[in-house]
C-alpha cells in the first residue's frame, strides 16, 4: 500500500535527526513507499471551505547535515491526501488551535493523526485530570491565594506553565520558599493562562518515564533522569535517557487511559510518569520514539504506520 502523506511540522531543515520522533516517522513512511509532502502550519489556507497547504514533496535520509531533499513548492488540497500527520511542536496557542480547526475540514476522510478535534480538546496537562487517582495532588489556577493555600497543605510544590513544553518554566518551590510571588509574577508577565501547582514527588530524582502508546496500547518506555540537583528530566534541558521496564503500575495507568485514547482517535501519545503517578498526557507532538528504539529496539513509529495502513485499507 502506497499512501499520500502530508506532514504539518516545524521546518524539516532544522530538525535534529538523531533524536527527532517526526523524522523517524518520515523515514519509516518512506521505507514503506509512502509519498511525503511537508509544510509548516503558517502555510495552511482555507478558501471557501477548501483547505490547502503550500509545501514541498520531500525525501529523507538518515545522514546528519544531509538529511532531506525537496521538490518544488506546490499548493495542494489536504483532502487529496490519505494521511496528515499533525506534528508541529507547541506552544499550544491560538495559532495551534486554529490549525486544528482547518484540519477538522478534512478529517476523517483524510486521516489526521492525531485527531485534530481531540488534540484541541485534550491539552496535555488538563486531559490527565479526566482520570481520577492517576496524578499527584494538582491545582490549576490563577488565584494567588489558592496557590499559597495549596502549598500550605502539601509542602514542597512544583510550579509550571499550563501550556509549556520541554520543561520550560518548571520550578520547585520549597514549603517556605520566599520566591513564590516572584515566580507568579514571571508567569503573569508571560501570559494570562493559569499555572499548575503540583505536590513535589521525591521519586523524580530516580527519573521521569516517557511511555509511548499507539492506538491506546502501550508500546514501551524510557526513563529520563535529571541532572544531579535538578528536577527537570526533559531531554531538551539535559535529562539523560536510559532503558526501563514498564512496572505493574505503569501498565495499570496505560490500561486506565488507553480505551479513551483509542475512542478519541489519539493514535500516537506519550505519557509522563513519576513514581506511581502520571503527570501529563502528551497528544500534540509526542517525542521519545528514537530513544525507545535505541534502548529497546522497539520502533513505536513502525507500530503507528502498521495501524494507519490497516485503517486506510478499511476506508
Amino acid at each position: 500500500m502506497s499512501l499520500k502523506v502530508a506532514v504539518q511540522m516545524d521546518p524539516l531543515e532544522t530538525v535534529k535527526i538523531e533524536g527527532d520522533t517526526t523524522f523517524l516517522m518520515l523515514l519509516n513512511a518512506q521505507e514503506r513507499g509512502h509519498e511525503l509532502f511537508v509544510y509548516t502550519p503558517d502555510r495552511l489556507a482555507m478558501e471557501d471551505g477548501v483547505v490547502t497547504a503550500r509545501g514541498r514533496p520531500a525525501t529523507v535520509k538518515n545522514v546528519k547535515g544531509d538529511h532531506y531533499a525537496f521538490g518544488p513548492w506546490e499548493v495542494r488540497e489536504l483532502a487529496a491526501f490519505d494521511v496528515v500527520l499533525l506534528r508541529q511542536d507547541p506552544p499550544f496557542d491560538m495559532s495551534y488551535i486554529t490549525s486544528t480547526h482547518f484540519l477538522d475540514k478534512v478529517h476523517p476522510k483524510t486521516l489526521v493523526v492525531n485527531n485534530p478535534a481531540e488534540v484541541r480538546n485534550a491539552p496535555e496537562k488538563l486531559f490527565v485530570t479526566d482520570f481520577p487517582g492517576v496524578q499527584p495532588p494538582t491545582l490549576i489556577t490563577s488565584d494567588v491565594e489558592a496557590i499559597y493555600d495549596f502549598r500550605a497543605r502539601h509542602g514542597d510544590i512544583v510550579l509550571k506553565p499550563l501550556y509549556g513544553l520541554g520543561g520550560s518554566g518548571v520550578a520547585r518551590l520549597l514549603a517556605d520558599d520566599p520566591n513564590l510571588d516572584a515566580m507568579l509574577d514571571l508567569h503573569r508577565a508571560i501570559g494570562r493562562e493559569p499555572v499548575i501547582a503540583q505536590k513535589f514527588l521525591p521519586a523524580v530524582s530516580k527519573g521521569d518515564k516517557r511511555i509511548l502508546l499507539v492506538d491506546g496500547e502501550a508500546v514501551g518506555g524510557i526513563n529520563r533522569v535529571p541532572k544531579a540537583g535538578q528536577i527537570r528530566s526533559n531531554l531538551a534541558v539535559g535529562g539523560v535517557a536510559e532503558a526501563v521496564e514498564l512496572s505493574a503500575r505503569d501498565k495499570e495507568l496505560c490500561a486506565i487511559i488507553g480505551p479513551e485514547l483509542k475512542r478519541r482517535g489519539l493514535m500516537f501519545v506519550g505519557i509522563d510518569v513519576i513514581g506511581d503517578y502520571m503527570t501529563e498526557i502528551n497528544v500534540t507532538s509526542p517525542t521519545g520514539a528514537q530513544a525507545l528504539k535505541k534502548f529497546t529496539g522497539i520502533d513505536a513509529t513502525v507500530v503507528m504506520w502498521d495501524r494507519i495502513e490497516a485503517l486506510r485499507a478499511m476506508a
